[in-house]
């Protein structure tokens, strides 16, 4: 199967079999990410730090650092919050034990949940 990707800072397009689906992100969601990414890069500015500088401690390209600073969306999400945590950009909660407790709470909401959720099935009327 051929796979082409092409991607801006908008949107990604795949290419499967000569047939394009574009993914399309909410206005929220591609201002979240340029939010973060501006984040980072104050962050990396504040520190005095060079974009290689950044890049070599995170073990990834200058182009994927300047991705993730531009917010756009293609980088993968650890890499994100990778760099992010590199430069002291809080994402959820200020230290790791409140992010601890956080975690816990969630899980125990999530486990007095049902673990599968099933779409109700209609009924087919074929008593013609």
């Amino acid at each position: 199967m051929v796979v082409i990707k092409w991607s801006c800072a908008y949107y990604n397009v795949h290419f499967n079999f000569g047939v394009a689906m574009k993914r399309i992100y909410s206005k929220y969601a591609k201002e979240a990410a340029f939010l973060l990414g501006q984040q980072i890069r104050l962050g990396r500015k504040m520190r005095k730090w060079s974009e290689a500088n950044l890049a070599e401690r995170a073990g990834i390209s200058r182009r994927t650092l300047r991705k993730i600073e531009s917010g756009e969306m293609t980088p993968a999400i650890g890499l994100v919050f990778e760099v992010a945590a590199l430069v002291g950009v809080p994402l959820f909660e200020p230290d790791s034990q409140r992010l601890s407790a956080a975690i816990d709470l969630t899980q125990s909401q999530i486990a007095l949940l049902p673990k599968r959720i099933r779409e109700k099935t209609r009924v087919v009327d074929d008593d013609f």
